[in-house]
């Protein structure tokens, strides 16, 4: 007889070792929980910084046949450390594995909001993640097919790297570096960027800025670092990322505005990629798809959800409605790139905020941000 699945909602400290030795064993034992989000180490550092944080145990009669590493902001639900972690879903053995809409239904929140959802999904939409995975040999044979397959990409980026050894002297790469004021630098930039953008500054609330420095802390193969390139004393990227094992995931990149014409992001991931597969990293994760560039490097993708979940009841039937209108009035495609834009930046809102006006002032930044970019919205219904 197969036994219903029973959840056990514990905060990080109250797991045993026993816990995290099964965890380990299940996260090795499934190949889609390669990313470093899903090691022990990642929950527990951001567990110490997370507002809210827990896991939900997932039992299965005597046997714990899971775990789900989250947060709660009132009555919602959502990926621990979100909306920085790319990557969230169950720790379990692959042939266990529950999906989403099970997991909504077994938790004990109003809603369940997941941005990039790794295993079985039976809810929500399909997300692209893209990374360039090297061979054995390492970074050469990489680039030599990229290279033969991008010819006028890659040569225009070796000419962006000439022009500005030409402007500021030589370039030179460091990475694996663990500097605060590196750090300070990238955050400084992204933000500069999100008010630029208009879209939410992740990095206000303050937690989120702990996080980072926290897993700069960690020791032995998983943690996090900077890399950075100079030209001459100049210095004119950086990117934060995190690593474990031969996983290696961009995460934070930042560089300065005016050097924009010679591409010293894209020349920073190229180096940092070549100097990465001499220390056995191979799988070098770009995240989700989207920017332009990510598609002259990445050989390989994967399938994840998104989705927002909410128990049925008055405010799932007004979202239901309001959806209805809003497509009424601009029509279905229009409409769904506008919900999906507003969804995604009050995830962001309600994950990092905990204080309530903090959450307003938020929101009123993400409406004037809206509208500016979609103004023929307003005149649909005229």
């Amino acid at each position: 007889m197969n036994t219903a699945l029973k959840v056990e909602m514990l905060g990080v400290d109250a797991l045993s070792a026993d816990h995290w030795t099964l965890w380990e064993q299940m996260r090795l034992a499934n190949p889609a929980l390669s990313s470093p989000y899903f090691r022990p180490e990642f929950t527990r550092i951001a567990a110490g910084v997370t507002p809210g944080a827990r896991v939900a145990v997932l039992h299965r009669g005597e046997d714990v046949v899971g775990f789900f590493p989250h947060q709660t902001r009132g009555g919602a639900i959502q990926a621990l450390a979100a909306p920085m972690n790319d990557y969230h879903g169950i720790i379990s053995h692959p042939e266990t594995a529950p999906t989403l809409s099970h997991v909504a239904d077994l938790l004990d929140g109003n809603r369940l909001n997941v941005s990039g959802w790794v295993g079985p999904g039976g809810a929500g939409k399909v997300r692209e993640a893209v990374m360039a995975v090297l061979p054995d040999a390492g970074f050469e044979p990489w680039y030599a097919e990229q290279r033969s397959a991008q010819g006028k990409y890659f040569k225009d980026k070796e000419r962006a790297r000439r022009s500005l050894e030409a402007e500021l002297g030589p370039v030179r790469v460091e990475m694996g570096l663990r500097d605060p004021d590196l750090l300070t630098q990238v955050i400084d930039l992204k933000r500069d960027q999100y008010r630029r953008s208009g879209l939410h500054d992740v990095f206000a609330c303050g937690w989120t800025v702990r996080l980072l420095e926290a897993l700069m802390e960690a020791g032995g193969d998983f943690g996090a670092s900077i890399a950075a390139l100079w030209a001459g004393d100049r210095l004119c990227a950086l990117e934060y990322s995190l690593h474990a094992d031969s996983h290696y995931h961009f995460w934070f990149p930042a560089y300065v505005p005016g050097l924009a014409r010679c591409s010293p992001g894209v020349l920073l991931s190229l180096e940092t990629m070549r100097k990465g597969s001499e220390k056995g990293y191979r799988v070098f994760d770009f995240g989700f798809g989207g920017e332009h560039y990510k598609k002259y490097f990445c050989n390989a993708s994967r399938s994840l959800r998104e989705a927002v979940i909410q128990k049925p009841g008055l405010k799932a039937s007004m979202g239901g409605a309001a959806a209805a209108t809003l497509e009424t009035l601009v029509g279905p495609v229009r409409s769904e790139a506008l919900r999906t834009s507003l969804r995604r930046r009050w995830s962001a809102i309600e994950a990092c905020e905990v204080d309530g006006l903090a959450r307003v002032r938020g929101v009123a930044v993400a409406a004037r941000a809206a509208l500016r970019k979609t103004p023929d919205i307003l005149t649909a219904s005229a």
